[in-house]
């Protein structure tokens, strides 16, 4: 079992290389981050390969966070600011060794105007990563945290990836949206796993460490690994006293494999 240090949440304290250097040290194998955009991208790649961590994933810029964005990708009115936004992102991932970009959609009305926007951008990041052998994530988000988010279930990421039907295009499954939104983790899991690019878990309803809640994250990981997953599980929670002192859980799963 492979698991990645989402250094949006974890390590906060700590510049993006130190954050990628504590990782390691902290027995992740992998990173995965938000939005690096500050760090220039030579200082992170230098930084994986002091560790020889791989960084998964980053996040295109959501917008202006005080005013509510969450995301541009499917707001019809806003589709040059979103397309310079992917355009970024890819570039910053290309020039930096950040295998996947996450393409956030934003807070919609949820009408057909909206759909077709994001579809066009998707297509539009498909284009863009595919020159550089990256793929594209998209991510249901659950509407409790972020009311009005565009793409909150699993059934509408999957409509998206089938009638794309891009290669680069995968869907990244957070176990701790998707239990608010949807529960069943397991079996939807199971069905959704050839479209998943990454997996991500931290508890529920706190989004602390995985290791309480209402998800058995002991029970669930090592089922998932018994179905052929391969990659690596994102640890995107919030630590509820530091990221160092929270991180028994991963040793405790590891142990019980």
């Amino acid at each position: 079992m492979k698991f990645s240090a989402n250094l949006g949440f974890l390590f906060t304290d700590l510049s993006l290389p130190d954050a990628i250097r504590a990782a390691k040290s902290g027995g992740f194998d992998a990173v995965e981050c938000h939005f690096p955009y500050d760090t220039p991208p030579p200082e992170m790649k230098d930084a994986l390969a002091q560790t020889g961590l791989r960084m998964l994933g980053m996040n295109t810029w959501p917008g202006d966070r005080a005013a509510g964005d969450f995301g541009l990708a499917a707001l019809p009115d806003r589709v040059d600011e979103a397309r310079a936004e992917i355009a970024r992102a890819v570039d910053y991932a290309a020039a930096a060794g950040v295998e996947a970009v996450h393409v956030m959609a934003g807070r919609t009305d949820g009408g057909p105007a909206a759909e077709e926007c994001f579809r066009a951008n998707l297509n539009h990041a498909c284009d863009l990563a595919a020159a550089h052998g990256l793929s594209v994530l998209i991510e249901p988000i659950n509407t409790r945290d972020v009311a009005g988010y565009h793409l909150s279930g699993t059934a509408h990421a999957e409509r998206i990836v089938n009638d794309l039907a891009r290669p680069e295009l995968k869907i990244m499954f957070d176990c701790y949206h998707m239990q608010i939104m949807q529960g069943d983790l397991a079996n939807t899991l199971e069905h959704l796993l050839p479209k998943i690019g990454h997996i991500q878990i931290a508890a529920v309803p706190d989004r602390g460490e995985p290791d309480c809640g209402e998800v058995d994250y002991g029970w669930l990981l090592p089922h998932l690994t018994a179905l052929g997953y391969q990659g690596h599980i994102g640890a995107e929670y919030r630590p509820r006293a530091g990221t160092e002192a929270g991180l028994g859980w991963m040793a405790r799963m590891r142990l019980a494999q």
